[in-house]
């Protein structure tokens, strides 16, 4: 298993320990999840149970959504193990058969009990939150050899029912652990191991489509070209990934359509808009609704909240960071006629390189601890924010990154994705020193503005190298 090794650990040292745990890993959804949780605990669960997506349980008669979800654990159930009797007609029923479940199977050991995606079991008026409370509360916190490990695509559920209840099971939960999409040097190590030979720049293209989702890097095959395989996975008559991002979206929120809605919205300002601007743009009033959607679209990583460097006034900005989602909507959603080799014949066109650069930004953006230990400030408190004078994405000035450090030092960032040596010459050095200029007006006389270069082969040394401070490279956003 790569890049979870910290998880691994952690999940490991939960299990080994003489007290009842109950586990929550969240993340976005195909991030590994699952795949984490088997595999740490394949020859150790006693019951495994994942509840069924409501996005196919709504394309089905018969049955009430609750109905079927009930079925489905009592399948569970007697697959796993237990004697046929009758199937429960509630939650209440449900968790009693697994608990005289687990009794029977007891015999000293450990106890894994791993229910994956529990928010789909959460169906309308179901009660499955006050029985699993009751589960907990009633039966399981008191087995010391039982370790029940939930895990959720739908973070804000996860956020809001179990590790943030101020109910029955307000801090009930022994750990969480939030599984993060991978970074370029797990990235790297994936594609290794699957046998993809690809360049530290190509991967970083493939990140900016992407992003470190383990599922959607599954899908690179070795052999073939960058660009051969995003028209494989998006482009291609049978595309794997082309109908991707509305499965993604139903899957995860019970209001999808909404929450595709200020996704697009946000896609079409690469330095966010503040609430009033999403509000304006996609007819949802401000009000509750509007930021619900906005903290489920945060805690589930779609979107980033932040101060804009600056301003007098606190303004928050929500900025699209997810690759797939930018990707998607830029080159593939609404396409009903795509040549099936797109991107190998698209891969030098104007738009394309105009999206890379806009891509690599996020990367960077995504990176910052990278950024970060290239700068030797790993252990200094840091605070990341945007500044821009533009209205919109195609006029005025904005500097890509700025990081305000407690050392007294601010980090002017600027981000060129270049397939070789950056060169600056006069004009580019002027502006520069215009904009550090700028940013030196707003901070204190104490702080001082260091001009800094991200981009992919370092900066060519000419008379106006001088204009940056320092230089972080690929190879530095690989650490």
């Amino acid at each position: 298993m790569i890049g979870r090794e910290k998880e691994t650990r952690r999940l490991n040292d939960l299990y080994n320990s003489s007290n009842a745990e109950l586990v929550a890993v969240y993340g976005r959804r195909r991030v590994g999840k699952t795949y984490l949780i088997n595999e740490t605990f394949k020859d150790k669960m006693v019951f495994h149970h994942a509840g069924l997506s409501p996005a196919e349980l709504d394309k089905q008669n018969g049955r009430s959504p609750l109905k079927k979800q009930l079925r489905h654990f009592y399948n569970s159930l007697i697959l796993q193990g237990m004697q046929r009797s009758k199937a429960p007609e509630n939650w209440l029923d449900a968790f009693l058969m697994l608990e005289m479940f687990l009794e029977s199977k007891d015999n000293g050991m450990k106890q894994v009990v791993f229910l994956d995606e529990i928010s789909w079991m959460d169906t309308p008026k179901s009660g499955f939150l006050t029985a699993f409370e009751g589960f907990w509360n009633t039966w399981g916190c008191n087995r010391n050899n039982l370790k029940v490990i939930v895990c959720g695509s739908a973070t804000s559920w996860i956020s809001d029912n179990l590790i943030n209840n101020y109910g029955g099971l307000y801090n009930r939960v022994t750990c969480e652990i939030k599984l993060e999409p991978f970074r370029l040097k797990e990235c790297e190590k994936f594609y290794q191991s699957k046998g993809v030979r690809m360049s530290r720049y190509d991967i970083t293209q493939a990140y900016m489509i992407t992003g470190g989702i383990p599922y959607y890097l599954n899908y690179y095959q070795k052999g073939m070209s960058l660009a051969q395989n995003v028209d494989s996975m998006f482009f291609a008559p049978n595309a794997v990934l082309k109908n991707e991002y509305d499965r993604l979206f139903n899957s995860i929120f019970v209001n999808s359509e909404m929450m595709k809605q200020i996704v697009d919205s946000l896609n079409k300002r690469n330095r966010g808009l503040t609430r009033s601007e999403i509000s304006e743009m996609t007819g949802i009033s401000k009000g509750g609704t509007l930021s619900d959607a906005l903290k489920t679209l945060e805690v589930s990583d779609f979107i980033i909240r932040y101060e804009p460097f600056g301003i007098s006034k606190r303004e928050e900005y929500y900025k699209l960071m997810d690759p797939f989602c930018i990707f998607y909507n830029k080159f593939v959603k609404g396409k009903t006629s795509l040549d099936q080799s797109f991107w190998q014949q698209n891969v030098v066109s104007q738009s394309v390189v105009s999206w890379r650069g806009i891509a690599f930004e996020n990367v960077c953006l995504i990176h910052i601890p990278q950024i970060k230990e290239a700068l030797g400030i790993s252990g200094v408190s840091t605070k990341q924010s945007i500044w821009s004078k533009k209205k919109d994405d195609t006029e005025g000035t904005q500097i890509d990154l700025i990081i305000e450090r407690k050392d007294n030092v601010i980090n002017m960032c600027e981000m060129k994705f270049y397939t070789n040596e950056f060169s600056t010459d006069k004009n580019y050095y002027q502006t520069i020193a215009m904009r550090k200029g700028m940013i030196e007006k707003l901070v204190p006389r104490y702080m001082v503005v260091h001009s800094t270069l991200v981009t992919t082969y370092g900066l060519k040394y000419n008379e106006y190298s001088g204009a940056f401070d320092n230089c972080i490279t690929l190879d530095d956003l690989f650490r």
